[in-house]
């Protein structure tokens, strides 16, 4: 057990594409002020009215408005720089990251994956389930590398597939138990659960 103390003034920032829903999970479980910022690329984003509803400050960084990824990835760097948050949670981002931006935030980057990584990374997770005939599916709460959905694993939840299942029902199943795990996930990285495994990978990266 790590003798260093924990820091309870740890804070994190999210980064949301849509309605957010994962993002209104962790924030019923996440203490005032934990929370610096909710990041859209999308001005439209539903989820930045709930955060603006909860006092949180909001910033959009449209991706429609650069000529290149690359611009992209620099200008919502600095936007997040802005913050100095411990932690960036990716809840429903629908944009791929570059390496670049990836490596600036090396090793304090998190993402949510509906299937229990490796099997199923990339998209079309329930289908591509129920057509394997999996008997459990599930999401994975992993930290973000270059390697789409490969970086280290830190949590998974899984389901069971039911012979009626379709997209829509194995879908609602997976996504009750994502609510439940990310929030749990980010309170524990806050409360330096995961130090050791996120140093360890910094020291490979060097």
């Amino acid at each position: 057990m790590s003798n260093e103390p924990i820091s309870y003034s740890r804070r994190f920032v999210i980064l949301v594409s849509g309605r957010g829903s994962n993002m209104m999970a962790i924030l019923k479980q996440s203490s005032p002020g934990q929370c610096a910022a909710v990041i859209s690329n999308r001005p439209d984003a539903g989820a930045l009215e709930v955060a603006r509803s909860l006092g949180i400050v909001t910033v959009v960084i449209d991706h429609t408005e650069f000529g290149s990824r690359e611009l992209f990835d620099h200008a919502l760097a600095e936007a997040i720089d802005r913050f100095s948050p411990d932690l960036l949670v990716l809840a429903g981002f629908m944009r791929i990251l570059g390496t670049s931006f990836v490596d600036h935030f090396a090793g304090r980057t998190i993402n949510i994956h509906p299937s229990l990584l490796p099997a199923f990374p990339g998209v079309r997770t329930h289908a591509r389930a129920l057509e394997a005939g999996v008997s459990y599916h599930g999401c994975t709460v992993h930290i973000v590398t270059s390697e789409l959905d490969g970086g280290p694993i830190l949590a998974q939840a899984s389901v069971p597939v039911f012979a009626d299942d379709d997209e829509a029902t194995l879908s609602k199943r997976v996504l009750e138990q994502e609510h439940l795990l990310y929030p749990r996930v980010v309170q524990d990285w806050l409360a330096g659960k995961y130090d050791a495994l996120r140093k360890s990978l910094l020291v490979k990266q060097t």
